[in-house]
């Protein structure tokens, strides 16, 4: 497989000494994979074959309403313990380098700007529609955890930052239980009636994101999920360790359990949710998205079982092009423009699914003669 070098995606920069942790492209791939059409690939496979195991794989591809868990509520999370995991590499990589720590601020904040800019033209900024527009944006969160970890990794050591990553945790807990909120009162975990909605109607503009009640990227629910990237970034201490390759993946799997474990309890008393991005929610996620960074980095870089990844490594090393692309180009279209006749007169049963990995290879093509170019969009 060729090596994509030294360019970098938009926010997640390679390690900068050592080998390259090629699991860390295939697992950004396989996360991003679910956004840009994998879902509805698993949803189509349910149209044409309906039994109970079909059905079952398909309501996994469906936001929990409110409370609970799903795979695809792993996502958002996975991703931003990726982009957690791999500031360690980057930002200390650049000290050891001889960087200074205010020649490396222009860098993250230069990034943050741009991530949140896209965020906003991803949700509708050029439409110019203010009242109707959201402006809490997946990609401005992605932006504030990038700055606040990486200044933290400027400043602070592991064990600080492992501190932080609990308070936040801890405070989000004792802020959703016991501030009150006007005419209900404290402690009211609804969609309706909790702090969480409160604040994003208080203090958000524009548009909601969930029934223009609340958003997934809320206010409040915005300081969990900078817990979530550090949990994250103390996954990239660890990787960066010295320790052996074994140890590392020993180390990881012991913590996954714990961190599921540990997720599930807290969420018998404090609702697992993604939609507001509680505490044990960002236990159980970060459980869940561990074990699968234990089975990539055993299989890629430990075992050695490459080829079957390069899939996944062309979606991840331009994550954010793509991410941002289709919402710009209707690659729906395209794949319609191309196999609509044949799996409409043809292959009628089989249509929805042909369709929908269309859809994907589209995409999946227009990336890889990027990779093949070796062009990597970044800030």
């Amino acid at each position: 497989m060729s090596n994509p070098g030294n360019s970098v995606t938009l926010i997640i920069e390679p390690p900068s000494q050592g080998k390259r942790l090629l699991f860390l492209d295939a697992l950004r791939g396989f996360t991003m994979f679910w956004i840009i059409g994998g879902s509805t690939i698993i949803r189509s496979i349910n149209k044409i074959w309906p039994n109970t195991f079909t059905t079952t794989l398909a309501n996994q591809m469906k936001h929990a309403i409110w409370e609970g868990f799903t795979f695809i509520d792993l996502i958002f999370p996975l991703f931003l313990l990726i982009v957690g995991a791999v500031l360690p590499y980057a930002i200390l990589g650049r000290l050891e380098k001889g960087q200074s720590r205010a020649s490396i601020y222009p860098h993250i904040l230069k990034r943050t700007f741009v991530l949140i800019l896209l965020g906003l033209i991803d949700y509708g900024l050029l439409q110019c529609d203010w009242p109707n527009m959201r402006w809490s944006t997946l990609l401005g969160r992605i932006g504030i955890c990038y700055c606040v970890a990486a200044i933290l990794i400027l400043h602070t050591n592991w064990r600080t930052q492992a501190a932080i990553a609990a308070g936040l945790m801890f405070l989000y807990w004792g802020a959703m239980m016991f501030i009150p909120v006007p005419g209900h009162g404290a402690g009211v975990l609804t969609p309706q009636d909790s702090l969480s909605t409160y604040l994003d109607q208080l203090l958000i503009p524009g548009k909601l994101g969930v029934d223009n009640l609340y958003d997934r990227q809320g206010v409040i629910s915005t300081f969990t999920s900078i817990a979530t990237t550090l949990i994250g970034v103390l996954i990239g201490h660890w990787l960066k360790s010295g320790r052996s390759d074994i140890q590392k993946l020993k180390g990881m799997f012991i913590a996954s359990i714990i961190l599921i474990i540990t997720g599930w309890i807290w969420g018998r008393f404090f609702l697992i949710s993604r939609n507001i991005w509680t505490s044990s929610f960002v236990l159980y996620s970060a459980g869940w998205g561990l074990l699968l960074f234990v089975l990539f980095y055993w299989v890629i870089d430990i075992a050695g079982i490459k080829k079957w990844s390069f899939f996944f490594v062309v979606i991840g090393t331009n994550a954010i092009t793509v991410w941002v692309g289709q919402r710009i180009v209707n690659f729906d279209g395209i794949s319609s423009f191309f196999l609509n006749g044949m799996a409409t007169r043809y292959f009628t049963f089989l249509a929805p699914l042909i369709l929908a990995c269309g859809t994907v290879m589209v995409k999946w093509l227009i990336l890889w003669v990027m990779y093949k170019h070796k062009i990597f969009l970044k800030a």
